[in-house]
């Protein structure tokens, strides 16, 4: 599947349809930030999952699995712990994995060619952002959702840039250790963002998300990012339609969740 994104970097009316058999029963979650600084919170997703997954088919991580990724070369230890973790999932389930604002990196080629793409590694069929899932005529539309914050113009400029082609093969082309310093500047820009007093406009814009619903003819829609987890409720064309917010991963608040779909349609997990 290739990605679809206007000139804005936003995403456009998603073309991705991935359809899935009728008994699919496909668990969701995103925002986990694994890494190196976090270890805890690596072993209770991963505890959660091993309780979760059980009567699924499918497992869907909707970015931001990593705490950041400067390139498929460039796993710490908890990454590379999560990847073969997820590989043993991919043996019994189907993987699927969307890039995030922290790991829009994840299976984009090296500049020597020689490491093993992610999708390789763990087994993982790459989503594009977004992507409608379809089961038995039920879609649903799933999206990482930083793409939809659009009153954050710094953030989108930002996103336009590191997403074009000039910009990854310049930055993959750097020494692993430059990589890790750029990538831990960004983790501490975006904190800082995220603490400001202007931090709401890091939420999605509610018309856009609308809009993308109607344009993609969907009555769910499923998203992570914004790490403000909840069931939103809306009319449009005189149809209720709803979105779900997944919430972000954090052992030390004891935070996380996941959301299933099948054909009847999404609905939050209990941990």
């Amino acid at each position: 599947m290739t990605r679809n994104v206007d000139a804005s970097g936003a995403p456009a009316p998603a073309t991705a349809l991935w359809r899935l058999p009728a008994d699919a029963r496909v668990l969701v979650a995103s925002d986990m930030h694994l890494g190196d600084h976090d270890p805890a919170t690596a072993g209770f997703f991963l505890s959660a999952l091993a309780v979760t997954l059980p009567g699924h088919t499918h497992l869907l991580l909707l970015g931001d699995v990593f705490e950041a990724w400067p390139g498929d070369d460039a796993g710490d230890d908890v990454a590379r712990q999560a990847i073969a973790a997820l590989a043993r999932i991919a043996r019994e389930h189907t993987l699927g994995v969307m890039r995030g604002n922290r790991d829009f990196l994840l299976d984009v080629p090296t500049s020597d060619g020689k490491v093993e793409p992610f999708s390789a590694q763990a087994g993982a069929r790459m989503l594009d952002d977004p992507t409608v899932l379809e089961i038995s005529g039920l879609r649903v539309l799933l999206a990482h959702g930083d793409a939809w914050c659009i009153d954050d113009r710094e953030y989108m400029a930002f996103r336009e840039m590191t997403r074009g082609e000039a910009w990854q093969r310049d930055f993959l082309a750097r020494p692993l250790r430059e990589r890790r310093l750029i990538a831990r500047r960004m983790r501490e820009q975006s904190r800082e963002r995220q603490q400001a007093p202007d931090a709401a406009i890091g939420d999605v814009d509610p018309a856009t998300v609308r809009a993308a619903m109607v344009e993609n003819r969907v009555h769910w829609l499923v998203h992570g990012h914004t790490h403000r987890p909840g069931h939103h409720r809306c009319t449009t064309d005189g149809l209720t339609r709803h979105r779900l917010v997944l919430p972000d991963w954090d052992a030390t608040a004891g935070r996380g969740g996941f959301v299933t779909i099948d054909r009847t349609g999404a609905r939050t997990t209990v941990r």
